[in-house]
This record gives C-alpha cells, sequence and structure tokens, in this order.
C-alpha cells in the first residue's frame, strides 16, 4: 500500500441506534483526506438515511445489488476494486455472523465476500447479545480469518442498560482505521510511555502542579499503536481521552509515576519518557487544609526522583527517550541532559512554543547530532519521532552485530 497517496475508503452501515454515530465518521474521514465511499444494507436506512451520508461523503451512497446507476451492473464487484480497505460501522450481530458464513444476500455482504483490500468492523449490539455464545464464537472466527475488529466498548447502551456492546466513539474508529493504513515500524516491541503533569500535594485540597495537557504524550502513544506496538500509557491527570487500544495507568504524584513505572518496565522495548515530572515535592504535606492568613507561608521542598535515569540505569534497560522543555539555552541544556542521563535520543522544545497547544517545535538531540523537525502538529511530530526511534535502534542493532561477528573473528 502507498503510505503517501490519500487513501479511499468503503465504509458500510449496518442496521443500529449507533448508526447515528457514523454522521461524525463520516465527517472526521473526510477532513483526514480520505475517499469514501458509502454502502448502507436496508435496515441501516431506518436509522440514517442515504441522503445525509451522500451529504456528507460527496459520493453517492449505495444501497441495492442490482442498482442500475454501476454501468456493468456489477456493484458488488467495482465498488471494492480500488479500495484500501472495507470498515462496517456499526457492525450488527446479524451482519458479523453473514460474514463469517459467507452469505452474500446483499450489496454489503456481498461486497465483503468479494472484496480484496482488508475488512475491519466495529460491532455494535446489546451487552446480552455480545455476550451471546454465538457471538462471541462469530468474533474468534472473524479475528482468524484476518478481520479486524475496533471494539466494541463498554457504556450505556440505547436499551438503558450498561456493558460491553457498545460502539468506539467516531475518533477511535478513525484511529482504529489510519492505525491499519500505518506501517508496522514497532510491530512486536512493548513501549512504556508517561505523559501529562504530576500533582503534588500540599493538604487535602491544594498542591503543586504544572501547565502540561498531555497532548505530545498521547499523541506518541496512539503513533506507537498505529505503528503496531504495545503500548502501556503511565498518565498524569489529563482531560484527554486515553487512546484506544492502549494499557492505561492513572497516576497522581511524581512518587506514583515512579512506581508505575518502575513496576510496569520489565519486558519493555522502549521507554518515552514525555511526563513534566515535577523537580520537587512538598515534603510534609499537611493533612488538614491550610488555613489562609497575613503571614507569608514557608514550604520545605524534596527533591524527586528523576525517572528516566532511573530506567536507564537498569541492568536491562529499554532503549530510552527522553523530553526536556528548557525556557532558554535549548541546545546547551537538552545535549548536557541527554549525555548525563546517558538517553540515546533527548527531544526538547523551549516552553513558549508548546504548553497547551496542538502545535509543537522540536528538536531531537542523539550520538548522530542535532535534528530539528520544525513546528508541525503534535501527531505529525508523534509520527517522525517514532521512525527516528526506529531508524535509530536498527542501526545500533547493526552496530552490535558488527562487532560481534568482529569480536569472533579476532577470537577464532
Amino acid at each position: 500500500m502507498d503510505q503517501n497517496r490519500p487513501k479511499k475508503l468503503l465504509l458500510g452501515v449496518t442496521g443500529g441506534i449507533a448508526a447515528y454515530k457514523v454522521a461524525e465518521l463520516v465527517r472526521l474521514l473526510r477532513q483526514d483526506d480520505i475517499e469514501l465511499q458509502v454502502v448502507m444494507t436496508e435496515a441501516a436506512c431506518r436509522f440514517i438515511t442515504p441522503v445525509t451520508l451522500q451529504a456528507l461523503s460527496g459520493n453517492t451512497v449505495y444501497t441495492d445489488l442490482w442498482d442500475p446507476r454501476m454501468a456493468s451492473n456489477m456493484a458488488h464487484i467495482d465498488l471494492s476494486r480500488d479500495c484500501d480497505a472495507i470498515v462496517i460501522a456499526p457492525a450488527s450481530a446479524d451482519f458479523m455472523a453473514k460474514v463469517v458464513h459467507g452469505f452474500a444476500d446483499d450489496l454489503l455482504s456481498t461486497l465483503c465476500i468479494a472484496r480484496e483490500c482488508p475488512l475491519l468492523v466495529a460491532p455494535a449490539m446489546n451487552r446480552q447479545m455480545w455476550d451471546n455464545p454465538s457471538t462471541q464464537r462469530n468474533v474468534a472466527t472473524l479475528i482468524k480469518d484476518g478481520v479486524t475488529l475496533l471494539g466494541p466498548a463498554a457504556g450505556d447502551q440505547a436499551c438503558g442498560e450498561v456493558g460491553m456492546g457498545r460502539m468506539l466513539e467516531a475518533e477511535d474508529i478513525l484511529a482504529g482505521i489510519k492505525a491499519c493504513f500505518a506501517a508496522k515500524l514497532l510491530a512486536g516491541k512493548n513501549v512504556l510511555i508517561t505523559a501529562g503533569p504530576t500533582f503534588e500535594a500540599l493538604d487535602p485540597v491544594r498542591g503543586i502542579t504544572n501547565r502540561s495537557s498531555g497532548k505530545m504524550g498521547y499523541a506518541i502513544a496512539r503513533a506507537a499503536l498505529d505503528a503496531g506496538a504495545k503500548v502501556t500509557l503511565v498518565s498524569g491527570p489529563s482531560n484527554l481521552c486515553a487512546p484506544f487500544g492502549a494499557a492505561v495507568i492513572p497516576v497522581i504524584s511524581a512518587a506514583d509515576m515512579y512506581k508505575a513505572v518502575m513496576a510496569n518496565v520489565s519486558g519493555k522495548d522502549i521507554f518515552i519518557s514525555v511526563a513534566a515530572v515535577a523537580d520537587y515535592t512538598i515534603k510534609q504535606p499537611s493533612r488538614s487544609k491550610i488555613k489562609k492568613s497575613t503571614a507569608p507561608l514557608t514550604l520545605e521542598l524534596a527533591p524527586t526522583v528523576d525517572i528516566v535515569s532511573q530506567v536507564a540505569q537498569l541492568p536491562s534497560a529499554p532503549f530510552c527517550v527522553g523530553f526536556a522543555a528548557e525556557s532558554d539555552n535549548l541546545h546547551e541544556y537538552a545535549e548536557a541532559k541527554r549525555k548525563r542521563k546517558k538517553l540515546p535520543i533527548l527531544a526538547a522544545n523551549l516552553v513558549q512554543t508548546a504548553i497547551g497547544g496542538n502545535d509543537n517545535e522540536l528538536i531531537l538531540f542523539d550520538d548522530d547530532g542535532v535534528h530539528p523537525m520544525g513546528r508541525l502538529p503534535k501527531e505529525t511530530l508523534a509520527r517522525e519521532l517514532v521512525r527516528h526511534i526506529v531508524n535509530l535502534m536498527d542501526r545500533q542493532a547493526l552496530t552490535r552485530s558488527r562487532t560481534a561477528k568482529k569480536t569472533s573473528k579476532d577470537k577464532n
């Protein structure tokens, strides 16, 4: 698949109340420059009209296996031939069963049977339907047949019940689709990432924190997932939605984050320390709320543990990537920090350029020199950082292999 050309997607919509979410999904797909062809089942048309999805997609919506608008009268063949993927959202229990057993009694099911591209399904159904043994057998068969499942999620359902079977939100389905298109540069790798701020309690209601939004760390987690990695995300307090597919460990303080990292670092191939961890914490937090007065308040602070340094010193340390935010002397401070902490890569930026925003301006420091990345959306920077990490890891592996061969040759 050409990673540079615009992607073309066939979006199949089946019958279910979650079909209302498809309008937002179509909008997001178009916004992401994905060319879209929508196909609907008869049941889907009971929940949302073809007119709506035609207006949003900018293309004719097909519903009939015998649609005469196709020149060859072979819509079930022609519609999917130049597609990069077929996505079914929502995918009802009935439609999933059709795909498993090879039924082809309408346009969409026939397209799925006659396809030459990947198939992704976003299940949506009542919790009992999802838990039914027949549905679970069908799910297992779909996975065995190479179909990618996007969800479902647990939560409130239209029937008033709560449980598994809720269709993913449009943003999460889009992320799953983009992951399907992405090169799997980190396939088989386990990645541990920290993100967000920490909060150091002063008393039960107050504390010291920073302005980190967590956006850069969450973007890197999403990029690593898209690249095929298994991701564990240790996150300080954040209002961001966790990247679908990541194992998220929420923490509050720097001490919490250190404990979570050390408890989960074993077996990880890469550690990316993006979190803005407090350098100091309150030495003796008050157990009760400190009352306001006109007298000055003196706080005694104690240094926190340098998490990335501790990880880098482990006997079987993962490939470590640090982050640094500076207000001045960026190059001098960043490179000194990288060497002091013995990190293969350190990503640095000026605090004035990044905090809270959707863009950032990173500079990467490694043994090969300095690599300015320019000002770009954080999602783009995250993907470029993943590529840089993979390239450097590959070069290091090649160097180790050559050294081992030379050592073996010298001994002989």
